[in-house]
C-alpha cells in the first residue's frame, strides 16, 4: 500500500489537493490494515484521513527548501527506469 504515497513536496506544479488527499488515504489505510473500513469505523476513518489531509497540506505549505524545484514528468521516467530494473 505505502509504494503508492508519492514525494510531494518540492514539484512544480505543487500538490493539488487531490494528490494530498490521496496520500492521505494510503496512510490511514496502512495504518489501519484495510482499504475498506466496517460501516461502525466509517466515521473514524472518514475522519482521520480528513486530519491527515489537513495535516499535510500545513506541512507542505510550512516547508523550505534552496532545492530547485523537480520535474513530475521527469521523475516519473526516473522511477519508472528503477522499476524496469528492479522487476525486469
Amino acid at each position: 500500500m505505502c509504494r503508492s504515497i508519492h514525494q510531494l513536496h518540492n514539484f512544480e506544479p505543487p500538490a493539488t489537493p487531490d494528490e494530498v488527499h490521496a496520500a492521505a488515504l494510503q496512510y490511514v489505510r496502512k495504518i489501519a490494515g484495510s482499504t475498506r473500513p466496517s460501516q461502525a469505523n466509517q466515521a473514524a476513518f472518514d475522519q482521520a484521513v480528513a486530519a491527515v489531509t489537513a495535516a499535510t497540506a500545513e506541512l507542505l505549505s510550512a516547508l523550505v527548501t534552496t532545492a530547485a524545484p523537480r520535474n513530475r514528468e521527469e521523475e516519473a521516467v526516473k522511477a519508472r527506469a528503477r522499476a524496469e530494473k528492479r522487476y525486469g
